[in-house]
């Protein structure tokens, strides 16, 4: 039987939302993968399930999907795409929502100007929390790849990041050492990896292999965490613009033990339906 979905991006970054709220929603990765597929299916890189909280405080539950077809636990664009979403299809009237993901509590606010923030949480830079193989938490790590060592902070957003400086972020590897950097072995659960090009202090051009999707036109953690290091580093100030291939983000982070906050756009592109059954 078809089921409505609706194609939405935030800054470029394009999802399929499925409303699994009134309706129940079966996904496997198999279907996930072909639904994601830009030639055979919808188009996007990740898919998003909206599901009744199960948990205390929380308004929804937010099940992420990479185009892959393994469910992640943070996606900051997927956020802020969510809270457009329903209020849409009028599954609540809150400004600012409480969401339950795989890694904790999202707080994603429609603005006035139409623009959505969410706080992304504290960040984490313990190994053991994002998780890194590493002796002890440093600023900055030497990673060994096949034919050179680059250096990346790694940090969790929920998700994790491995971030690293270059002096051009047009020119920089992405797509060839971008998926050698995601399943490096240090990170037993695969990584994001960024690539941030510092413009000035409160301006940074950022590309992101995203795990699981590959290069995406943008990445909502993937901003927050780029700043973060850029932060601990002693290269930015608190409030940053971060410029991405699909569009512009705004990041603020006030230092160690406060969250991040993040605020970009949230488009809903078309409604459609689809038989799940016949992917």
């Amino acid at each position: 039987m078809p089921i409505p979905f609706t194609k939405m991006h935030g800054a470029g970054n394009d999802f399929v939302v499925f409303d699994g709220v009134t309706r129940p929603v079966a996904l496997t990765p198999e279907k996930i993968r072909r639904m994601a597929d830009r030639h055979y299916g919808i188009g996007c890189d990740q898919v998003l399930l909206l599901e009744r909280a199960t948990a205390s405080g929380a308004d929804f539950r937010y099940r992420i999907f990479n185009a892959d077809g393994g469910e992640v636990e943070q996606c900051g664009n997927g956020a802020r795409c969510l809270v457009r979403f329903v209020h849409d299809k009028r599954l609540t009237t809150k400004d600012e929502i409480a969401v339950e993901t795989l890694t904790g509590m999202i707080y994603p606010r429609l603005e006035a100007d139409g623009n959505v923030s969410v706080n992304m949480g504290v960040p984490r830079f313990e190994p053991a929390d994002v998780p890194f193989e590493a002796d002890a938490r440093e600023i900055v790590y030497d990673l060994k790849m096949q034919n050179r060592t680059v250096s990346v902070s790694v940090l969790s957003l929920g998700n994790p990041h491995a971030v690293q400086v270059v002096p051009d972020v047009d020119a920089a590897p992405v797509n060839t050492q971008g998926p050698q950097i995601e399943r490096h072995p240090r990170f037993p659960r695969r990584v994001n990896a960024g690539y941030m090009q510092i413009v000035d202090r409160r301006h940074i051009r950022l590309r992101v292999y995203e795990r699981g999707a590959g290069e995406t036109l943008a990445c909502g953690s993937g901003a927050c965490a780029a700043v973060v290091a850029g932060r601990l580093r002693g290269l930015l100030d608190d409030k940053v613009e971060v410029k991405l291939p699909g569009g512009t983000l705004h990041v603020s982070w006030a230092g160690e033990t406060q969250p991040v906050w993040m605020s970009g756009p949230a488009v809903a592109v078309f409604e459609g339906t689809i038989d799940l059954d016949k992917l």
